[in-house]
């Protein structure tokens, strides 16, 4: 009984901060799907020249993917394929959930971003990434970042 109550007042403390129209700028739903390659990471040809892409809450990386519902999945196969500034490997941690908002590809009406903090060797400080796994969109490596090769 208690699950049920929590659940309930989580789900009314979401929708209830929740606009009825979203925030996000950069949604796409003619983007083309996303393709796998062979070492498990997302196929990714473009790089942006958009600052605010993937480090601001409003210009997220959307990345959603049809073939599954593994959250955790996706977002690896998009940050495993990144690299620092000169092709330095990156490690990464997810940081929170954040910033709801309304979609019609989530059960409840509702989604999160996922904040991410990246870090390399020599790096002056970590940068913060935001990946939206509810949207399509273009899939690019964000500024200042790098393809890692393989």
């Amino acid at each position: 009984m208690k699950k049920i109550i929590s659940f309930i007042a989580l789900f009314i403390s979401i929708t209830s901060c929740t606009s009825t129209k979203s925030t996000i700028k950069n949604i796409d739903n003619n983007a083309p799907n996303l393709q796998l390659v062979n070492n498990n990471t997302f196929y990714i040809s473009e790089f942006s020249n958009d600052r605010k892409y993937g480090y601001d809450k409003d210009y997220p990386i959307n990345i959603f993917f049809e073939n599954t519902r593994n959250v955790t999945m996706n977002q690896q196969r998009f940050l495993n394929a990144l690299a620092g500034p000169k092709g330095e490997k990156i490690t990464y941690t997810k940081l929170e959930s954040c910033c709801p908002f309304p979609t019609k590809r989530s059960e409840m009406g509702v989604g999160l971003l996922d904040a991410y903090e990246l870090k390399w060797e020599g790096q002056k400080s970590p940068v913060i990434l935001y990946l939206n796994i509810f949207e399509k969109g273009v899939l690019m490596v964000p500024f200042g970042l790098r393809l890692k090769n393989n």
